[in-house]
């Protein structure tokens, strides 16, 4: 057993409100221009990720947790998870607006759907200036008031819809009504989970004229009908990791780096990085490991010293 920063071959999903960012801009081979999500790392049924470099090339990457899950996932989670990846990566590309959602919290996943809630955060990698995204109530509201305005479809009338440039963060607890607004290029962190109600999608049909489905009842208790403030301060020191969110589910530090820098950790937790600009490698063993903007590196438990250079910016998560 030798593990090494394992990199993954990019799950691409094809959605109504995809565009063709993934490629343009992130450098994956897409199959048609309505590819709105790159699962970068999963090990959600029947979107396992495969690993694509090194010795452990093909093989799933469950099937190296069950292997080595001490060594993979690091002794603290391995203890709170046994051989199940907590965490869900992907790039999020919006031609135009995703629907209105809310997702359940881990009691209600758990009761409804068998899974974890999901939490979740968002990096802008990049937006067009008019792009938007919706987090919340502007006030303070209720469940009556809330139907009130789904029934009338006047919904966005009480959301709070806000600006988005590249930079910003947005980290979206359980029960948070959100949705992407088109124009945004978006690394998202989440829960391993899969459960999302929709409940308002601007009455869109795909080509077949259908529209999809709305989950308007499953919705109304998983809702924080309070105000809450999602959108993420941080000012960043180069060279120094900056932390953007620190949950029960998660870490996540945004690394701006401009030479090398060399890197000690404990064997209680894996480490993942997203580059979301520039490029550059990660050194283990006097061996390199390239990175560019658009790739996801995961460095097991069990590499305790490296170190990371380039001229590139990182998001580094964790779990604490």
């Amino acid at each position: 057993m030798n593990l090494y920063p394992l990199q993954f071959y990019p799950q691409l999903h094809e959605r109504i409100w995809g565009g063709v960012k993934l490629n343009t801009i992130l450098n994956k081979a897409i199959p048609n221009n309505s590819i709105g999500e790159s699962w970068e790392l999963s090990t959600v049924p029947n979107n396992v990720s495969i690993i694509s470099n090194g010795a452990y090339a093909n093989l799933s990457f469950q099937e190296l947790i069950n292997r080595f899950p001490n060594e993979v996932l690091g002794t603290k989670v391995y203890k709170k998870y046994g051989n199940q990846f907590p965490l869900l990566f992907k790039f999020l590309d919006a031609r135009e607006d995703l629907s209105i959602q809310v997702h359940p919290n881990d009691d209600l996943a758990q009761k409804r759907h068998n899974s974890f809630g999901k939490t979740e955060m968002w990096y802008v990698v990049q937006a067009e200036p008019e792009a938007k995204i919706i987090v919340g109530f502007k006030e303070n509201s209720s469940q009556d008031i809330y139907v009130k305005h789904l029934k009338e479809k006047s919904l966005l009338d009480l959301l709070d819809v806000v600006p988005a440039q590249a930079g910003d963060v947005f980290f979206l607890e359980t029960g948070t009504v959100h949705a992407i607004g088109a124009g945004c290029l978006i690394a998202e962190i989440q829960q391993t989970s899969d459960i999302t109600y929709r409940i308002y999608d601007f009455d869109r049909v795909d080509a077949h004229g259908k529209t999809r489905e709305l989950h308007t009842e499953q919705a109304l208790d998983a809702i924080n009908y309070n105000k809450t403030e999602a959108k993420v301060s941080y000012r960043t020191v180069c060279n120094e990791p900056t932390t953007l969110v620190n949950c029960d589910y998660f870490t996540t530090k945004l690394l701006e780096i401009d030479s090398k820098l060399s890197i000690q950790k404990n064997t209680d937790s894996f480490v993942v990085y997203m580059c979301v600009e520039g490029s550059g490698s990660i050194t283990v063993d006097n061996l390199e490991y390239s990175f560019a903007l658009g790739h996801t590196v995961l460095l097991p438990a069990s590499l305790v010293e490296f170190a990371v250079q380039g001229n590139a910016k990182l998001l580094e998560i964790t779990i604490d």
